[in-house]
């Protein structure tokens, strides 16, 4: 063989084994990158802060249901129980009582738990209401279907004095879209938002007019009827009440005195 075919049959060789070791680097995966966290800062500081972990329905005990939980420190409320500043209310607010219905995964709020020494129900009370009860029975609330928190309106049925009509009935809405604060010892309904049983005593939200004219009327009523209000009409501002029963055709100063069914208007002691 010639010397010259030789040396280009090298070449080639040579050539070959080159572009085969470029074509295995190029087809060979990169080394793994190691990355080094030891040194790097989470990008959202982070504050822990207690959280309820389950349902509390109103009323009922918290409990085991709270656990320290992370939470964006620039998503902070002051209303907040924060582990930094009272480390030791997860044991603390075990034994606290809930004020409204709370629910699993939202931050505790003290203003949402009753307060020490206070009494459940005058805890729930806006400021300037009364509670009042009042005796209801199936045929008078709506076939038992009234619930804690619905709104009402109270109808007042009673005999007629009027000789013209001896043995009929007057009846009279004296109270309008008032709230029910609890039926019997319940203040809300069950998890399945069914009625457990049928209540005998209705306690309602009023203002301190609104007590003296039911108190008047249980006087002088046969029967007090609950009404059920819809949803969409407990917005309505309400502007005519029966103030008469407690200040005599609108007369402040005199108040309806009744005896043995006998009713008369007399003056009020200042």
């Amino acid at each position: 063989m010639a010397a010259s075919r030789l040396i280009i049959l090298g070449i080639a060789v040579a050539a070959a084994a080159g572009a085969g070791y470029v074509a295995k680097n190029m087809l060979a995966a990169p080394p793994p990158q190691i990355v080094d966290n030891s040194q790097r800062q989470p990008s959202i500081e982070l504050s822990e802060v207690l959280v309820l972990t389950g349902d509390v329905p109103m009323g009922a005990t918290i409990g085991d249901l709270l656990a320290w939980q992370a939470w964006p420190t620039d998503a902070m409320n002051d209303h907040f129980v924060t582990r930094a500043e009272e480390p030791e209310a997860r044991d603390e607010l075990r034994t606290a009582v809930a004020r409204v219905a709370m629910y699993g995964g939202e931050p505790l709020r003290r203003s949402k738990l009753i307060g020490e020494g206070m009494s459940f129900m005058s805890s729930i009370l806006p400021s300037g209401k009364r509670a009042i009860a009042t005796q209801i029975a199936a045929d008078t609330s709506a076939g038992g279907f009234i619930l804690p928190n619905d709104y009402v309106d109270v109808i007042m049925t009673r005999r007629s004095d009027d000789a013209a009509t001896a043995g009929g009935f007057i009846t009279e809405t004296i109270l309008k879209n008032i709230r029910v604060l609890a039926i019997d010892q319940a203040i809300q309904e069950d998890a399945e938002g069914r009625r457990v049983k049928i209540g005998e005593t209705a306690t309602l939200e009023l203002t301190p007019q609104q007590s003296e004219i039911i108190t008047v009327a249980q006087q002088m009523a046969d029967r007090l009827t609950l009404a059920l209000r819809a949803v969409v009409d407990t917005q309505e501002k309400v502007e005519d009440e029966a103030d008469h029963l407690v200040s005599g055709n609108g007369r402040r100063g005199t108040v309806r005195l009744i005896r043995s069914g006998e009713v008369s208007e007399v003056g009020a002691r200042k």
